[in-house]
């Protein structure tokens, strides 16, 4: 997914404050799923939601206002009931590395219990870890 940095995303710096950084990524988990058939509104409307439980992230290089970025999503485990994704944002003009995270997804119910992943979304992250 590419986006463009506004200057609201930036800190007084003129770099990307961090916590916009877990929007960047929650916007390109979502593309991620939709380019590949499974719409996160009709799992959740299905009774299948997916939370973030944990988050690694490593920030090496600050974005900048007006930089054109790339937030790249790839699966890297997917089990019973959750799932792990590697995420990255590049800058565009020369591929930088910007920001890594290494986020770990669960499928729950409304009620907040665990569940399996409906065969839709573990079909999507098999065929993912494979590189399709």
């Amino acid at each position: 997914m590419q986006l463009r940095v506004y200057y609201e995303d930036t800190d007084a710096a003129g770099m990307v404050y961090h916590s916009n950084y877990l929007n960047y990524f929650e916007r390109a988990r979502t593309e991620y799923l939709r380019k590949r058939g499974c719409s996160v509104a009709e799992l959740a409307a299905a009774g299948a939601i997916f939370p973030v439980v944990r988050m690694e992230i490593d920030f090496k290089v600050p974005a900048r206002h007006d930089e054109l970025l790339r937030i790249t999503t790839r699966p890297v485990r997917v089990a019973g009931a959750s799932f792990v994704l590697q995420q990255q944002v590049l800058r565009e003009s020369d591929e930088a590395l910007l920001v890594s995270a290494v986020v770990t997804m669960a499928c729950v119910t409304p009620g907040l219990k665990a569940c399996r992943l409906p065969a839709s979304i573990h079909d999507v992250l098999t065929a993912g870890l494979s590189g399709q």
